[in-house]
């Protein structure tokens, strides 16, 4: 009498914490026999494009555990997808997304979608968004409409460049005398405020130049922060384009280009906010100061000309 062989159903939850994942409310079985289907790819955008998900390859729609037989040949062919971008346009993959498990009926590769952050939005296969971009409904993945793409493309650049991370930089790429020159500046003019209490970092998190990107996980010093407050050396490796130029000239003569510059010439840190420093100074020089005494009988330190040539400087 033949015995029926047994069909194990899988539940994805035992997988997800075996891996110590967690648990994922997205799920897509493949069976992957023939090699890695075409439709994984459409759920890899839209599971990146919609809220993250887990693909498990090995197992078929109804969740009966078929096996893989070469899981290093699949695991190949999806690294060398993934990575060609005339094929996928961006990886969010890294090696721990994807792992092997083994099971009764043979062995199974879990891969996790990572949701990809506004900026990599859309995830779309091949090299048209308009053609090849995805989203997750429910089980289902569905092509995206023209007009859900173009939403895609607007958020993407809806973030200002100088709140950009700049990778493998780090605090001690900045001018910290320039951090604490500011730091007296501000407070001075307001003593009480909270975020005195911070240290260097943390009041640098308050002004914008240090930053955690919570869809990525990523955290870094941004362009504003280098541009605010960084060295002249580490200026021109984060922002090759970076470039001051203050020129003063007094003379009718052609022959004579200037009579006073400030740029780039390593003798001064060369961020932003040494050269507005310089700059007013050079300006408010020749300025007159009358005696005027504010509300509370102190002398005022400035003029109205004085808070004219700041205002136009920083505009």
């Amino acid at each position: 009498m033949a015995v029926a062989e047994q069909k194990h159903i899988l539940n994805p939850l035992d997988i997800l914490t075996q891996l110590g994942w967690g648990e994922n409310d997205d799920c897509e079985f493949k069976s992957a026999k023939g090699g890695l289907p075409q439709s994984l790819w459409e759920t890899y955008s839209a599971m990146a494009n919609t809220a993250g998900g887990v693909i498990l390859l090995g197992v078929e729609d109804n969740g009966v555990v078929s096996g893989l037989t070469d899981t290093n040949k699949l695991k190949k062919q999806f690294w060398d997808t993934i990575n060609n971008r005339a094929k996928v346009s961006v990886n969010l993959l890294n090696n721990s997304d994807i792992q092997e498990i083994e099971h009764l009926n043979g062995t199974l590769i879990a891969i996790r979608i990572p949701r990809a952050s506004r900026n990599q939005r859309p995830v779309f296969i091949g090299q048209n968004p308009l053609m090849g971009t995805y989203r997750r409904n429910h089980e289902g993945d569905y092509h995206c409409t023209e007009q859900e793409v173009s939403r895609m493309l607007a958020d993407r650049s809806e973030e200002h460049a100088d709140s950009r991370i700049l990778q493998h930089f780090a605090i001690e790429d900045l001018d910290l005398s320039s951090l604490q020159q500011y730091r007296q500046r501000f407070a001075s003019h307001k003593p009480t405020h909270p975020w005195l209490s911070e240290d260097d970092k943390g009041f640098l998190t308050k002004l914008g130049g240090w930053k955690l990107c919570r869809e990525s996980n990523r955290k870094g010093l941004t362009v504003a922060g280098m541009l605010m407050f960084g060295r002249e050396e580490t200026l021109r490796e984060a922002l090759p384009q970076y470039s001051v130029d203050y020129r003063e000239k007094f003379s009718d003569d052609p022959a004579i280009r200037w009579t006073d510059r400030l740029t780039l010439d390593g003798t001064w840190p060369g961020n932003l906010f040494q050269f507005y420093v310089r700059v007013v100074q050079k300006l408010s020089m020749d300025l007159k100061l009358p005696f005027q005494l504010d509300a509370d009988l102190f002398r005022k330190g400035e003029t109205v000309v004085h808070e004219a040539i700041r205002e136009a400087l920083v505009y």
